[in-house]
């Protein structure tokens, strides 16, 4: 039997066959071996004969994928050698495929595909070929196995199959630092042409990234990128197949780079100096205020150590960091006083512990602040010359007796006045007292040594302050006990707060140095008291403090009962305010009136100006009849005008003009009479020539039109004298439409009669 290809098959899959054909291969399968000849050659060597009979003749069957044609694709032709073209012979197929995919004509042997294949589904198919007689159903040639290859069409696109990605890379990396390695997979067969040959591209991402077009590895394609200044990038890669040819299928993914931080900036404070306020009262080791620099690098590479550079500040203070908010944490080491130093300044030096040395040429990653440290006065106790005294003091000495004198001063600037008084808290009978303002101790009975040698008594000394006592009507065994406090449900006050003496008294400490009564005069304190008694009642009252004025050199002056406003809760300062205000309105008041009465007065006062003037009016004159609004007559006879000529400074009578009737003129205003052109040259010089004009300039404007138009005058005041001969009785036939027409021109006639 004889395999032959089919015509679409390429020539060298032909070349193939006759390769195999005359040296075999793997693929031939013989089936019937021929009976074997020896001949023993002259070296010795035997030579086989074959003496070949009918048999398989094979090759691979192609057929292409995705066949969409509309009718069933050829793939090959199977011919058997005892085959003699009589239609005695019947092919038949077996195996994958054979019936439903592919078909073969019994008679002639050609192999159709009758469906679409798909390469990526399914690259071959094993089928088994058989030629029998037709007519006796016998197997002329063994059962034989082939196989039908699906060739591969360029029908899918790259993928990337782990995408979108995400990389890193440290920031101001060099070019060509590479970020990542994307792969694309193709399903066609990469062993035939370009359809599975990728070739990689970027869309986007550039200048910052490139990709090799061969292998995928995207690298830095710029230079010293900074995180600080943008920190994350998309870029797009493109694997197209066909090698990148036009008409090549494409696919993309998406990779998401972030740039790593790397020490490239040095911490910076964000001012050079800083003040800081530190009471005297601070105690050692606690920290009194923080410090920070900014540092734009992230973790690690923006850790801080915080150090004090100048022996001035590092002999007082210490400073540490604060892992967590990465700031420079100032401790006390030793006590302050403000009456011996009152201002330290610090020099502070922030540097980065995780210097990378690739950066050194930016400088030193390090920064320093000057830190100025201002001490606080604080209301220190009283200190006493000596911690302990011993005194002595006769047996059986009288009532009274002098023991001894204890000595406390104020510590404070202002060297306050000092109280003594004896512990409250020591049980038992009181043997001393001591005198509150010279610290003396006196005995309160006789003393018997045999019953007692020592006594011990212990002396309490505070600043001269306001105390408070409280009295209560009830009788108590062992006296009157009374505590005191501010009411818990207030908030804080800011000004004053009180101490609890337990003695019965309060003191009134104040929370802040400096008061003054101009601002504000009076503070209401609240204040409750609860007696010792089984149960314990309490009371509440408000305590007023006034705010004295002191003399010169801090001394206190005697706080006098002045006079002040409590009721309308006015200070001193807002009175002077008000005061102040309204002196400020009389003032300009009394300004105004003056200016408004050395304003200067016009030079004439008159009650019309002398001078020419246009006066325009707005509304509509009354026709011919109107003879009111300008008298022309001046102008039509200038002898007329003459009278008035001196008289320009007086008010003139009003006269009665009398028009004359309708039609006719008066016979001095002819207008051929008088040349108004005359007139005006006239009157320019009389006011050239003018001295009794006011001083200032005047404008006096004539115009002459001129004479003679041959058009004539449309004005009624120079039609003719000659009253209208039209009769408008013809009015009263046109009917009653025109009947009040025809009355008001009668009645016209008859007033020109008349």
């Amino acid at each position: 039997m004889r395999i032959s290809t089919t015509s679409c098959l390429c020539p060298v899959l032909v070349c193939l066959c006759f390769i195999q054909r005359c040296y075999g291969s793997s693929h031939h399968l013989p089936t019937k071996v021929p009976s074997k000849n020896q001949t023993k050659l002259a070296n010795g060597e035997t030579e086989v004969h074959h003496r070949p009979k009918r048999g398989w003749i094979w090759n691979q069957f192609f057929v292409l994928e995705e066949h969409m044609g509309p009718d069933a694709q050829y793939v090959g032709k199977l011919h058997s050698n005892s085959d003699k073209g009589d239609g005695t012979v019947r092919y038949i197929l077996s195996g994958e495929g054979a019936g439903t995919i592919f078909i073969i004509n019994e008679e002639t042997g050609d192999i159709h595909a009758t469906k679409s294949l798909d390469r990526e589904r399914k690259t071959h198919y094993v089928l088994h070929a058989q030629a029998l007689d037709r007519n006796t159903e016998e197997a002329l040639e063994p059962k034989s196995e082939f196989i039908i290859k699906v060739q591969d069409i360029n029908d899918n696109a790259p993928k990337f199959p782990d995408g979108p990605f995400v990389a890193t890379v440290p920031e101001m990396s060099e070019v060509g630092t590479s970020v990542l390695q994307v792969t694309a997979t193709d399903a066609d067969d990469p062993t035939y042409g370009n359809s599975a040959r990728i070739v990689y591209s970027i869309l986007q991402g550039q200048p910052y990234f490139s990709v090799d077009p061969k292998t995928g590895i995207i690298r830095t394609a710029l230079a010293n990128m900074d995180r600080e200044a943008r920190e994350h990038y998309t870029v797009v890669i493109q694997a197209k197949d066909m090698a990148g040819q036009v008409g090549g299928l494409s696919g993309s993914t998406t990779i998401n780079i972030t740039l790593t931080d790397v020490n490239d900036n040095p911490p910076t404070f964000p001012q050079k100096n800083y003040q800081l306020y530190v009471p005297e009262s601070a105690q050692v080791g606690k920290p009194v205020g923080k410090i920070k620099a900014n540092d734009e690098d992230l973790g690690i590479n923006a850790d801080i150590k915080y150090s004090i550079i100048n022996s001035e500040g590092a002999n007082m203070f210490s400073i540490s960091t604060d892992r967590d908010t990465r700031e420079g944490i100032i401790s006390l080491k030793k006590p302050l006083n403000y009456e011996r130093k009152k201002a330290y300044t610090l020099h502070i030096e922030g540097m980065n512990t995780h210097v990378d040395p690739r950066f050194s040429y930016l400088g030193s990653f390090k920064d320093t602040a000057t830190l100025k440290i201002t001490v606080g006065d604080v209301d220190e106790a009283p200190v006493f010359s000596m911690d302990y005294y011993i005194m002595d003091v006769y047996e059986n000495a009288p009532s009274g007796t002098e023991v001894g004198t204890v000595t406390a001063r104020d510590p404070d600037g202002r060297n306050s006045p000092v109280r003594y008084f004896l512990d409250s808290k020591e049980e038992g009978v009181r043997y001393f007292r001591i005198d509150e303002s010279s610290g003396l101790i006196r005995t309160t009975q006789p003393l018997d040594r045999e019953a007692m040698p020592w006594h011990n008594i212990t002396v309490m000394a505070s600043e001269v302050i306001q105390t408070v006592t409280a009295v209560d009507k009830d009788d108590f065994a062992n006296g009157q006990r009374f505590s005191f406090a501010l009411p818990s449900q207030l908030p804080v006050n800011p000004n004053f707060t009180l101490k609890d003496n337990e003695d019965s008294s309060a003191s009134i400490i104040a929370r802040r140095r400096r008061f003054n009564h101009l601002t504000q005069e009076l503070y209401e304190l609240p204040i409750v008291v609860w007696d010792g008694g089984e149960p314990s009642l309490s009371g509440t009252s408000t305590l007023t403090l006034r705010v004295c004025p002191c003399q010169r050199h801090g001394r206190i002056r005697m706080c006098q009962g002045e006079a002040f406003l409590s009721s309308a809760g006015l200070s001193t300062g807002a009175l002077i305010a008000i005061l102040l205000c309204i002196v400020i309105l009389l003032a300009i008041v009394v300004l105004f009136i003056t200016l408004r009465r050395s304003k200067k007065e016009p030079l004439i006062i008159s009650e019309e100006d002398i001078r020419e003037n246009v006066v325009t009016y707005d509304d509509e004159g009354g026709g011919e009849e109107d003879t009111e609004a300008f008298d022309i007559i001046a102008l039509r006879n200038p002898a007329a005008a003459e009278e008035l000529k001196f008289r320009r400074d007086v008010r003139p009578e009003a006269r009665k003009h009398i028009e004359p009737p309708r039609g006719r003129r008066s016979p001095s205003v002819e207008p051929d009479e008088v040349d108004v052109h005359e007139f005006i040259k006239q009157r320019l010089v009389e006011a050239d020539m003018d001295t009794s004009v006011p001083p200032y300039d005047s404008l006096q404007t004539y115009a002459y039109e001129g004479q003679g138009s041959p058009t004539g005058s449309i004005s009624p005041l120079d039609s003719p004298g000659t009253q209208s001969e039209q009769d408008y009785n013809y009015l009263d036939d046109w009917g009653p439409e025109f009947q009040k027409l025809a009355e008001l021109y009668g009645e016209a006639e008859s007033d020109v009669t008349t």
